[in-house]
């Protein structure tokens, strides 16, 4: 019996086998890389919605991005002793600026639509009015939303004495603080009343600027402080507080940004220009 030829017998053998193996893990594996190139071509840069989010919120066009260098340029002096008051920036940039006051609407909607327009809002909470509502804004600024300051109780600062109004500007920036852990540069006082006392109170706070408005989104349109009834670059605009009888938070804030978008501007981040 010849036995010299087995090894390469086996050896051959070996080989096909192994090749067979082979063969056969690239066929299983291959549907799994189609599958995955399928997930990875859903799988858009600018969120769930991708490209197309803008019509999801009632828009004919995507919002342009604002500057990734903001052409920025603070009221008042470096060094001055007292905040500046903004309701506009200057700036050579298309860009205004959306704040929401008091923190009334919870929407979980409107989560979604600051996430999938990207929109870089500025809320402007009051805590009395917040009550159990603020896990609904932390998820707010998880998703690019901005917190700041606007008094604990919402009362009208003017007028009221220096103790009383630090209290109710550096309380709510602790609120803030144990809540965020953050504490805000920016401070809007209730109703846009304030006064010098105002003033001090807030920079011994640690606040940065007060910021007001140059328009305001109501109901059914933009209602514009003073000067001619149109948007200009550097705008700050205040999306009036929950109407019960109005359209809700996302509809305003639809109908603001189709105004915006016609007058040839976007959305910037307040936080970068002030």
């Amino acid at each position: 019996m010849r036995t010299r030829g087995l090894p390469a017998v086996l050896l051959i053998l070996t080989t096909l086998t192994t090749l067979a193996s082979l063969a056969g893990c690239a066929q299983s594996v291959d549907p799994i890389e189609r599958l995955g190139k399928k997930a990875a071509a859903r799988v858009r840069p600018h969120g769930p919605a991708g490209q197309d989010a803008y019509r999801r919120w009632g828009l004919t066009a995507p919002l342009p991005p604002a500057p990734r260098r903001p052409a920025r340029s603070l009221a008042g002096s470096p060094g001055a002793a007292l905040p500046p008051v903004v309701d506009q920036v200057p700036t050579a940039d298309r860009v205004v600026f959306l704040t929401y006051d008091d923190g009334a609407e919870r929407d979980p909607r409107f989560v979604d639509m600051v996430r999938e327009l990207r929109l870089p809002v500025s809320m402007f909470l009051t805590d009395s009015v917040v009550g159990p509502g603020y896990a609904h804004f932390a998820r707010l600024r998880s998703v690019g939303a901005n917190i700041q300051n606007h008094t604990l109780d919402h009362p009208a600062l003017r007028g009221l004495p220096y103790a009383g109004q630090r209290a109710e500007i550096c309380g709510q920036q602790d609120k803030l603080r144990a809540r965020f852990g953050l504490r805000p540069r920016l401070f809007r006082p209730p109703y846009g009343i304030y006064d010098t006392t105002t003033r001090r109170a807030a920079a011994d706070c640690g606040i940065a600027a007060i910021v007001l408005w140059r328009a305001s989104m109501g109901s059914t349109d933009l209602t514009y402080s003073h000067g001619p009834h149109r948007l200009h670059p550097g705008d700050v605009i205040a999306v009036a507080p929950d109407e019960s009888t109005g359209p809700g938070l996302r509809e305003r804030t639809t109908r603001l940004l189709r105004r915006v978008q016609e007058q040839g501007l976007t959305v910037g981040r307040l936080e970068d220009y002030v």
